[in-house]
């Protein structure tokens, strides 16, 4: 058994290393989980490359023309996309299909369906080319997107893209878009007293024949309600 006596000199051994370490430690700034250390300015732009498509902010400085991007595009993209965006095997087509939206197998290009020209830059500067991604310079980024947008008829020849014109280019099908959600805002907080009788509530009306959701193809859903 350990007698008050015996612990002394341990207890004050303890009082002594607290008191050496404390008034530093307490001072001392450190991260939440004890490493790491905050994100520079440098490595925050790194992540931050995106670019909005609606009025192109976040778009960098740079340029490209439709002869510049025909040459990254025969280097970069052809393999997948085509030698004038046609696709290839199961890779996606970039041009063509306008008009088709409505028909049973609709072709969802970038001339055809995006709403956005900026999109198109955001989306290859990030993802493209395919096995290689981000590793575009931005002039060649903006000369594919000139280039893209020109094999869909959208800018002439000698269109230059930038990120004061990019913005300015009307896609076809923008106005298609719904960019309001229609759906009714049925956030509520939670009742805790006085809170109605759960079996006084009834079902009123559904978004069945709301046109709240898309049609797909195929056979349409034909359940009748209980």
């Amino acid at each position: 058994m350990f007698s008050l006596a015996s612990l002394r000199p341990l207890l004050l051994a303890t009082a002594v290393l607290a008191g050496s370490v404390g008034p530093s430690a307490a001072s001392e700034v450190r991260p939440p989980f004890g490493y790491g250390t905050p994100a520079t300015p440098e490595q925050i732009a790194g992540w931050d490359i995106d670019a909005r498509g609606e009025d192109g902010q976040g778009l960098p400085a740079g340029k490209g023309d439709v002869a510049q991007g025909a040459e990254v595009f025969a280097e970069q993209c052809t393999a997948c996309h085509g030698t004038f965006g046609e696709g290839e095997g199961r890779y996606p087509k970039l041009a063509g299909g306008a008009g088709s939206l409505t028909a049973d197998r609709p072709e969802l290009t970038v001339g055809s369906y995006w709403p956005f020209a900026v999109t198109l830059w955001d989306y290859i500067n990030r993802a493209m080319p395919f096995g290689a991604p981000h590793t575009l310079s931005a002039d060649d980024v903006y000369a594919l997107t000139a280039y893209i947008l020109n094999l869909n008829n959208l800018v002439p020849e000698g269109f230059v893209a930038d990120k004061e014109s990019l913005p300015k280019v009307k896609m076809p099908n923008h106005d298609n878009f719904t960019w309001q959600d229609p759906r009714p805002d049925t956030a509520m907080k939670p009742c805790m007293t006085n809170c109605v009788d759960p079996s006084t509530l009834k079902i009123v009306s559904t978004a069945e024949g709301q046109e709240l959701t898309p049609r797909t193809t195929g056979p349409l859903d034909d359940m009748q309600p209980k």
